[in-house]
């Protein structure tokens, strides 16, 4: 059934305001997915303060030019995602990351990412980018990782002072 003029104004409305109102916002392509696993997808996006949206691509094309948005939903070839997020892009990346690696593992279809909007940045990031951020361990996991890497060297000194004295009492 064909959308009335209005029904895709109210449409384009509605990404427009889900691209303006969030922090950042994620574009997939999917194609046998089912309704379970997007169900899943939608609970774990809930708790990072996420939504996702099925959206036509013509009418988000027309809802990111009208807000000066250089990215073409146009290239993809199957049916798109939006995924609008009141968190920034690091929050969000992973669940997304982790969803496509379980699709692709069970083989039952296909989701990728192809690009992602931060609107604190005001840029566009591309598919690389995206799968870089995805990847990266917590916060707390990088504060240990550096703090383990300065304090390194004053153990392993501790460690040869600790021997040094051991060979001279003996």
């Amino acid at each position: 059934m064909a959308l009335t003029k209005q029904q895709k104004g109210t449409l384009i409305d509605q990404a427009e305001k889900g691209v303006s109102g969030s922090k950042s916002a994620v574009f997939s392509e999917f194609k046998g997915v089912t309704v379970e696993e997007f169900k899943k997808l939608r609970r774990d996006l809930k708790k990072v303060n996420a939504d996702m949206k099925v959206v036509k691509k013509r009418l988000l094309r027309i809802a990111l030019g009208k807000l000066g948005i250089a990215f073409d939903p146009m290239m993809m070839k199957e049916q798109m995602t939006a995924v609008y997020s009141k968190n920034d892009l690091s929050s969000v990346a992973p669940v997304l990351y982790k969803f496509s690696k379980e699709v692709a593992k069970g083989k039952k279809g296909n989701f990728a990412v192809l690009g992602a909007f931060d609107a604190t940045d005001k840029r566009v990031v591309d598919v690389n980018e995206f799968k870089a951020l995805a990847t990266l361990p917590s916060r707390e996991v990088l504060l240990a990782q550096i703090a383990m890497m300065l304090t390194m060297p004053l153990k392993q000194t501790m460690m040869v002072l600790n021997e040094r004295a051991k060979k001279v009492e003996a």
